[in-house]
């Protein structure tokens, strides 16, 4: 089954990180075999795999933000460094369209064109475990996790013109537009600035990483489509990173959808990095999913934003997840719990798509 997936740090591992992505994972780890940190050789994310998990679609982010707390490879010391490290990015996604690796799709026909070319190769192969040719290129939607690298809301549609569809006002910390994860900060004074250009360039909000106070403000005050790209239930993970059954509620009032991460410590409650995640499982994760189709008594606002190797690798994924490929088996899990093959479809990748053409055909 084709599978969209909302979050992948790909320009991240490529260039901070220094991985060839058109490597195999497996080649990738044994290269990193001696490279100390956390993450390193143990990741789950490059071309070969995704292609071997029909990973159809993602939205591959641009990130790097400038909070006053600097972090290595993520958080820069000044606004002018993460505007530089955004440019880079969005240039590594256009080099690798150039080769011919990935399709960066801007609009509705484009993403129905290359959504349609998958799923015909996939009708011919669903049982014969073949990957897909390289010549059929990964699909980007570029998103922006935290909006940091903008210098100024004015320039913003230079990035709508280099293919940026979607923006997250906010990463870890206060963020220069709004407070995110770990603070109380609302929407400042240019994030409300920024609001406005998005709307008028009809760029998806990604409420992900949101303060609560952020959170409410963002969605009061920007009238266009929004969605939380990687983002678990506050009621089965109680930490301000996920959201509650209230925000979730109003993400799916205004038509959104809400990526299933799989972050360890954002799928079992009380894990942290550092923890043995022998009993963190992809079904764990599917118990997220299954608490927002209850929850709003519809399979149609949620979907998958694994965040896979956003920073980690297998020590904090799911322990039945080798690789991004392993995604394929949340199908059948899904189907132990009862759902119908039409509502597995939408959750794979589906409402995605949908969401993205409603967004785009206006």
């Amino acid at each position: 089954m084709l599978i969209v997936d909302a979050h992948l740090d790909l320009a991240m591992n490529a260039l901070q990180w220094n991985r060839d992505l058109l490597a195999s994972a497996y080649t990738i780890r044994a290269q990193e075999n001696y490279t100390p940190g956390k993450g390193r050789g143990v990741g789950t994310v490059a071309f070969p795999e995704m292609r071997r998990g029909r990973i159809a679609l993602s939205f591959a982010t641009v990130i790097a933000r400038s909070t006053g707390r600097p972090v290595p490879h993520v958080d820069f010391a000044s606004s002018a460094q993460a505007h530089g490290l955004g440019r880079g990015q969005l240039a590594y996604y256009e080099g690798l369209e150039r080769q011919g690796h990935v399709r960066l799709i801007h609009d509705a026909s484009q993403l129905d064109r290359h959504m349609r070319e998958w799923a015909s190769w996939d009708g011919q192969h669903q049982s014969d475990g073949q990957a897909p040719p390289t010549a059929l290129p990964l699909g980007l939607v570029l998103s922006m996790e935290g909006a940091d690298p903008i210098l100024d809301p004015a320039e913003l549609e230079d990035w709508w013109r280099q293919g940026l569809r979607i923006i997250g006002l906010s990463h870890y910390g206060p963020g220069r537009y709004a407070g995110g994860t770990g603070t109380e900060h609302g929407v400042s004074d240019i994030g409300v600035r920024l609001l406005v250009e998005m709307a008028r360039l009809n760029i998806i909000l990604d409420l992900t990483h949101c303060s609560d106070e952020a959170f409410w403000q963002a969605l009061e005050q920007f009238p266009g489509h929004v969605l939380a790209s990687h983002n678990n239930a506050r009621a089965l993970v109680p930490h301000q990173r996920q959201f509650s059954d209230d925000q979730i509620r109003a993400i799916a009032a205004r038509g959104g959808v809400i990526g299933a991460a799989m972050d360890c410590w954002m799928i079992a409650p009380g894990w942290r990095h550092g923890d043995d995640n022998r009993a963190v499982t992809l079904d764990l994760a599917v118990r997220h999913i299954d608490h927002i189709c209850q929850l709003l008594g519809s399979a149609r606002h949620i979907g998958i934003g694994s965040d896979l190797d956003g920073g980690y690798g297998r020590e904090g994924s799911p322990y039945d997840l080798d690789t991004i490929a392993d995604l394929q088996k949340i199908a059948a899990l899904l189907t132990q719990r009862g759902y119908s093959a039409v509502d597995i479809a939408a959750i794979m990748h589906g409402n995605w798509w949908s969401l993205l053409r409603s967004a785009w055909s206006q």
